[in-house]
């Protein structure tokens, strides 16, 4: 099969897997003790009114190195990985302003559609600095997409891509001096328990890359809490 037949068929089982098993996923990042949560900053004016504010600020890495998994990586040493910790809680009907350093590098997306921003207060990002609405399909490094779909709870839907470490920039061994940082802001609703993941193909070695470090809790996924 090609690659453009094996990400399709990735894209069904990845999609009949979610239906099957976001009850018991859910249930497992409850499990972890570790949660990142949002610092107070003040208010915001936005175009809800004023809002109170709170700050998330996390990072990606192309292994599993950095800390966040304990001595030597943990379990998995290989695995891409997000951190300090992949679980978040956030004020309700609150600004939230994230930023996310990357420092890994990245290839192509298996779907366009996670190239552009969604959801973000103005349907844009900074990264390093500079605005920007969408990456190119083929130079997005990670990307930190909450599903918002839950019954009996408000539809919460983010999705910003991150751009990769050019290959020039990404050491041998160690991580990059030069990581790509990107901001961004969004409004939450009501209380509520969401998922996150990484929607880029970060899976090395499985079919259409959705495995590994992609499917496993802790690493490219996580737990999003929403606090009344």
């Amino acid at each position: 099969m090609n690659k453009r037949v094996l990400a399709a068929l990735g894209t069904v089982i990845l999609g009949v897997a979610v239906i099957a098993g976001v009850g018991s996923y859910v249930a497992n990042a409850k499990n972890d003790s570790r949660v990142l949560a949002a610092t107070p900053a003040g208010t915001m004016d936005t175009p809800q009114g004023m809002l109170p504010h709170a700050t998330l600020d996390i990072s990606v890495y192309p292994d599993s190195m950095a800390g966040m998994h304990g001595k030597d990586g943990g379990a998995h040493p290989g695995y891409v990985s997000y951190g300090p910790v992949t679980n978040f809680e956030v004020p309700a009907h609150s600004v939230i302003t994230m930023t996310v350093t990357n420092y890994d590098g990245g290839e192509s997306l298996n779907n366009d559609y996670f190239a552009r921003v969604r959801g973000t207060l103005d349907g844009s990002a900074l990264l390093n600095g500079e605005r920007m609405t969408h990456i190119s399909p083929d130079a997005v490094g990670h990307t930190f997409t909450i599903h918002g779909l839950a019954v009996e709870q408000d539809e919460f839907f983010v999705s910003v891509p991150m751009k990769a470490v050019a290959e020039e920039d990404m050491p041998e061994e160690g991580y990059t001096s030069k990581p790509n940082v990107t901001v961004f802001t969004f409004v939450t609703g009501g209380p509520g328990e969401y998922i996150w993941n990484c929607e880029y193909p970060c899976g090395d070695g499985t079919i259409a890359k959705f495995g590994a470090a992609m499917s496993t809790m802790g690493y490219m996924s996580g737990h999003f809490t929403v606090k009344g």
